[in-house]
Formats: structure tokens, sequence, C-alpha cells
């Protein structure tokens, strides 16, 4: 898996473009579309908790998993009192005690499973904690991203906390991504990090026939964030599903619960 180590400590600081409200707001929209309901919601790949706590505010009683111990850091900072359990798992290797009715991930952090292999397992591992009925979403990054705006182009990011050299490789569906950081201290010098990640684009054939395998039946595809139908050009494609029936029971749940 790849993940998050450096950046994770500045990112709440650096990507600052995203409205988390209206991302809670349309993922709440998603799940109540497809017929899913507001209980135990699983946040896979949490990050710095943002989503998680909106959906906390949205009435959902959130698990927020993660394998990036800086992440999860800072979202255990942020928390507050909000009533949010954060656990430190890889995505590959999910395991929670009982089931959930909703499993959402959000910016491309399945992108993050370089390998097939590993994003079929961590959907599978997702979907074996979702109840029957339950609701998963997740938005990836496209193909036709991958090839058409990130491909090997550079980004500069200048923040007044943080420099960021954003430097990207791209061979077929996998961009690797260079990351030179230059975060500024109390003392106004600045801390020089790097961070190093990639990112792999899956087709729709190979996210479908996951899904598939997993019991999930898919209820729509679309334009992120929207609920249109996804063009050639769309750059993220969020996915949603709904558990049709469990290819086995999850660890720990018992008939009668």
């Amino acid at each position: 898996m790849s993940g998050y180590g450096s950046f994770g400590t500045v990112y709440d600081r650096l990507i600052t473009g995203v409205d988390y409200r209206a991302l809670g707001e349309y993922f709440d929209a998603c799940i109540s579309r497809a017929g899913g309901k507001k209980g135990i919601l699983l946040d896979l790949g949490c990050g710095t908790g943002s989503l998680s706590m909106e959906m906390d505010g949205r009435g959902y009683d959130v698990i927020g998993v993660d394998g990036s111990f800086e992440m999860l850091g800072e979202a255990m900072e942020k928390r507050g009192g909000r009533d949010i359990l954060y656990l430190a798992q890889d995505l590959t290797e999910l395991d929670l005690y009982g089931t959930v009715d909703a499993v959402i991930s959000s910016l491309d952090t399945l992108n993050h499973l370089t390998c097939y292999a590993d994003f079929d397992r961590a959907l599978g591992r997702a979907a074996l904690f979702l109840a029957p009925g339950g609701v998963m979403a997740f938005d990836v990054n496209t193909p036709y991203k991958h090839r058409a705006v990130l491909a090997d182009n550079t980004f500069v990011y200048d923040t007044d906390a943080v420099y960021c050299v954003w430097q990207n490789s791209t061979e077929d569906t996998l961009t690797r991504m260079d990351l030179d950081l230059f975060v500024r201290q109390e003392d106004g010098a600045y801390q020089r990090l790097e961070d190093h990640f990639s990112e792999r684009a899956y087709t729709h054939a190979e996210i479908l026939d996951s899904l598939t395998r997993h019991g999930l039946e898919l209820v729509g595809v679309y334009d992120a964030w929207t609920f249109d139908p996804l063009r050639a050009d769309s750059e993220r494609a969020v996915y949603v599903a709904r558990m049709v029936h469990s290819v086995q029971s999850a660890p720990g749940k018992k008939d009668s619960d």
C-alpha cells in the first residue's frame, strides 16, 4: 500500500481547497439515495478526520480507519469531544468487531493501493463488515486524469505555512509522486521534508468485477461531485454500491446481534 508519511503532518495546511461540508452532504446523499441508513459508518482511509467529523455531525456513528499514523495523529488532535473511533489499520487487513451500515472512502484513497490484488482485497475486507442492504460509496481518480492531468507534470503549492513542489511521473495507469516540502516554523525558519507515494487508476471493468465478487450490486457511477453520468473526460468517478448478500459472516458478529 502506498500511503502518506511526512505529507500527513502538513496535509490540512496544504490541501485547503476541499469543502468537507459539501463532501459530507454529498456522501450522505449517496447513502440515502441508495437506500442506506444513518447507522454505523466506516470512513475508509479517513486521513486527518475532516470527513469523519462531518459525517459524525450528520448523525452517523463513525469509525475512521487509516494506515498513516501521521494522519491519525492529526485526526485525534482535532477530534475534540466527538465520539469518533479512529483505528490504525492497513486497509487490506481491515478487522472490525462487527458490521457497519455504510462505508465511504474519499479523495482517491483507493488509488493509493497500487496493486489490483490489494485494491480488490481492501474492497473485500470492507464488504465483509458491511451489513446486508448497507451502502458503499467511494471516489477514484480516473485513467483519464492520470493520462491527461497528473501525467508527468509538476505542481507548486505556496501557502503561508507550507511550500510544496509536487512532481509526477506517469507510466500507463501508475503515477509516482515525489514531494519536496518546506514547512514554516514558529521562528520563521523552514524545515525541509520529503515524501514519495504512488497512485494507480483502475478501469470500470476492474472495479465492477471487484464489487460483484464481494457481493455488492452497483447502484451508480457518477462524475464527482454530482449525480451526473460519468464522462470520457471525468477526472474523478464516484461509485455507489449496495450489499446484496455477504460472501461470509463478519468475525465477532453473532446472528442474533
